[in-house]
């Protein structure tokens, strides 16, 4: 069976006052999530926006990636695929098994 999709996701940055806020929004076509992420800059630090932008970016599509994730393991079990096992490490990538 081939099946193709477009999901599309989209980041907002705001800076304001040495904070950097970030939300990453997916659209499956059938269903919508939001992650959230910030940054802020330690006053003894000197300013780089780039910096911020790309922590609070990173932790707001974390957050998007582990919404998806508990989503997909709500839908295994639905699916009587059984308890999903919880990992205490990262958990990206492909397991030792696979690669």
């Amino acid at each position: 069976m081939t099946r193709t999709l477009e999901w599309t996701v989209g980041l907002e940055l705001v800076e304001e006052d040495g904070r950097t806020r970030a939300e990453a929004h997916l659209d499956t076509g059938t269903s919508h999530l939001t992650g959230h992420g910030s940054a802020r800059c330690n006053p003894a630090d000197v300013d780089v926006p780039a910096i911020g932008d790309e922590l609070a970016a990173s932790r707001a599509m974390k957050d998007l990636a582990g919404q998806l994730m508990r989503e997909a393991n709500r839908e295994m079990e639905a699916a009587g695929a059984g308890t999903v096992p919880q990992h205490t490490g990262p958990g990206y990538g492909w397991p030792e098994a696979v690669s």
